[in-house]
Order: structure tokens, then sequence, then C-alpha cells
């Protein structure tokens, strides 16, 4: 096999040579914009023997499975076949034959992230920042700071989201945005945009036709287009609501009860919507943490174990479904799966903003708080326009009003089996 760069990436490597530090490649999806990253990297690490560069992402299973087992194999068959080179999976760290390193870790791995940062890098790259707190891209680059015969840099990548993301204040609006005050430096910041269209060479023939353009308009516009979206005037939440209260881990925290809201589709077809999954707990003071969102799209054999597995994963008190349009087929379809487990239906008997409005409200307050970044729940939620009846259905956005409002009533009567015995 040989490649041969696209013109977007050979411009994208050479703004990575200019002298900017900092550097953001945006765009849509399979642009080619993490190979280009890793890509540089490798190179950085052969030309400067015994320096160590760093690729975070926010999940640790995330980063193992798209950049340790996906992109970094392609980049050393395509461009390096001939490269010696030592993966360690386990500790997810390349070592080249100079002696330099290449490490691999998940911003959610609060004890691998903490070994890591006890060193000093001459690269630091922040792969899929849309996912990533603006505080821990800051608590990570206090180690760019290896004195070496290497300028440091620090690389970004992501798919845009809305204008009010940390990256779009920095890199595009020369902004802090901690203070939203000019940077002091914004030479120091440079961005290139990088798209599905740029890169067909290296992408499947119908992947744009037959996969990006079957999503939503919004959903277009960041992974087809890579634009940034302005945020709804419409809203009921914003980002501010959002990232002002984010926790990045939950370990060590007590709650009073645990359920899973689940938002169910009614068909299984290319375009049919997904079923929302979405898991809450609620503490003692009354806060509701967003422990994690496991929406998925497939047949109610797919659906209904996702909503199990997620049940178990978080020892979970209750299953709290939709039942307007499966019935009783949910509980049903549940108790096939795992007879035991306590459910509770619930019917929907106002509109979707209605059931929203006093959710939104809680986030307003600083009750609510995500668990690290849950990017596919959050557009929806900022996306959400309660004034448009035609617009896709917020499924994750259904499956956390329902979670949590069965939290807010505290515990409930409802059917449920325990040990074969049907109790209430």
């Amino acid at each position: 096999m040989t490649f041969k760069k696209t013109a977007m990436q050979e411009k994208a490597l050479h703004l990575l040579a200019q002298p900017a530090k900092h550097t953001l490649l945006v765009g849509g999806s399979r642009s080619g914009k993490t190979f280009a990253l890793v890509y540089a990297i490798i190179i950085r690490a052969l030309k400067e023997p015994r320096t160590r560069h760093a690729i975070f992402r926010l999940h640790n299973n995330h980063i193992r499975a798209s950049v340790l087992n996906d992109t970094l194999p392609k980049v050393l068959q395509l461009c390096f076949p001939n490269l010696p080179v030592t993966i360690n999976t386990v500790d997810m760290t390349v070592k080249l034959h100079n002696g330099s390193m290449i490490v691999m870790a998940g911003l959610d791995d609060k004890t691998r992230v903490e070994r890591i940062l006890g060193q000093e890098f001459s690269t630091i790259m922040f792969n899929e920042v849309s996912q990533i707190p603006y505080q821990s891209v800051q608590i990570a680059m206090t180690r760019l700071a290896q004195k070496s015969g290497l300028a440091t840099r620090a690389y970004y990548d992501m798919n845009p989201t809305s204008t009010s993301h940390w990256a779009y204040k920095l890199f595009v609006n020369k902004q802090n945005p901690v203070n939203n005050k000019p940077l002091r430096n914004p030479d120091n910041y440079s961005y290139i945009q990088l798209n599905p269209s740029d890169n067909l060479d290296n992408i499947a023939p119908d992947y744009i036709e037959n996969t990006l353009k079957s999503l939503s308009s919004r959903e277009q516009e960041r992974f087809l287009y890579g634009r940034w979206t302005s945020d709804n005037p419409n809203a009921l939440w914003t980002r501010a609501s959002i990232d002002r209260y984010r926790l990045m881990s939950n370990k060590g925290r007590a709650y009073d009860r645990i359920v899973v809201g689940v938002d169910p589709a009614v068909s299984n077809k290319e375009n049919s919507d997904i079923t929302g999954i979405v898991v809450v707990g609620v503490r003692t003071d009354g806060h509701y943490d967003v422990l994690g969102d496991y929406s998925t799209r497939g047949t109610v054999q797919v659906w209904g174990e996702a909503v199990i597995a997620a049940y178990h994963a978080h020892k979970a008190d209750r299953i709290i479904g939709e039942v307007n349009q499966g019935g009783d087929l949910v509980e049903a379809l549940l108790r096939n799966i795992d007879r035991g487990v306590p459910y509770k239906g619930v019917h929907a008997t106002r509109g979707k903003a209605v059931r929203a409005e006093p959710i939104s409200a809680l986030y307003e307050q600083g009750k609510v708080h995500h668990t690290g970044v849950l990017d596919e729940l959050e557009e929806e939620l900022l996306s959400f326009n309660p004034k448009d009846p035609n617009q896709k259905s917020p499924d994750r956005m259904d499956a956390l009003c329902w979670a949590i409002t069965e939290l807010m009533s505290g515990p409930q009567s409802g059917r449920f089996v325990i040990d074969g015995i049907e109790r209430r």
C-alpha cells in the first residue's frame, strides 16, 4: 500500500510547521484530521531523539479504540512501513528506536493521567476537543515543557460544535475562554478546516452520500460541512449552564437513587429515531448527576440489551420507560431479557417542551451535573427548539427528562419483579 497526502493534509502539515504554538484542525467526519496530527507527531519524535509526546482524549476507551488501535497503525503502515517501533497496548505507549516515546491516555483515567503528567512533553495533542473541558486542557498544558531541540507544540482536532464552545472562542475569536478577553498572543493560535470532501481518496465511495447526507440538517453542518453552528436563540439549555457545573468524575459519590430513562424507538429503519437511554443519579443534597448516555439505534433486541446493560453497569434502582408508542411491549421486551429488572412505565400527557422546561431550570440553578462530556446528548439539548414542531425527535433529551422527573418525585410505586415475584 502507498500513501499520498491530500491537498488539504499538505496545507495542514504546512500550518503545523509554522511558528504558532497551538494549532487546531477542525472539520467534518473522516476528513483526515487525526491522521495528519499523528503523522506530524511521529515526524517530530523522529526528528529529535529521546523526546516525549502525549495524546489525550476525554475517555480512555475512546482513545484506545480510535487512536491506538485504528489511526496509529494506519499511519505507521502507510507512511512509515519500515519504522521499528514497540507498541505496548496495555500501557498505551509507542517507543521509537531513537528513544522517543508517544504516550496516550483518556482524561477520565485519573491514575494514569496523573502519572503521565508527572513528566514533561515536547508535543501534546488533544483528540476530539469538542468533548474535553477547557480546564482539563489547561492542566495538561502545564506539562508542555520538555527542553529539547524541538519547539513545544499543542495540537487539537475536532468536529465543530456551537460558537459558544471554548475552541471557537480561542482559535476563531482569539479570546481567552475563561474571561473572554482578547488573547495576549493571538498569532500563537492557528486553525484550518478539513472536510470529508477533501479526503475522497481515503474514505468509502458512498460514505458522504449514504451516511453523512442521511443525517439531520444540523448534524450535516457539523459532520459533513464542518461548520460551527450558532447558538439556538430559543434553546432551553445553554452551553454555559452545562459547562459551569460539569464533573470530570463521579468517583466516590453516593446516590439516593439511580434510574435509567428510556425513550424507545418504534421502528428499526435507516432513518428511524434512536432509542434514548440516559442514566441519572440523585444525591442526598438534591443535585442530579447525569452518569451516562447509552442511546442507540437498532432492533428492539439491540436497544433492550443496551438498557439492561446500562441498568446493571450503574447498579440502578429502576428503569423508567415512556410507553405512549410501545405500550406494554417495552416492559415485555425488558422482562424477556432480564426477568427481575425493576421497571416503571410513564405516559406523555404533555408536550416535550413542557416536560423539558422544569429540567432546564434545574440546569440554570446549578443542580444538574454532567459526568464528563456527553457530546451527543449535549448537542441535542442545545439544538432543541421548543417553537419548532417539525424538528427531529430529541430522544436523548426525552430520556434525560424522564429520568430526572422520576428522581424529582422521590421513590414511587410501580410494577416490578424480584426473584420472579411481581410486587408494587
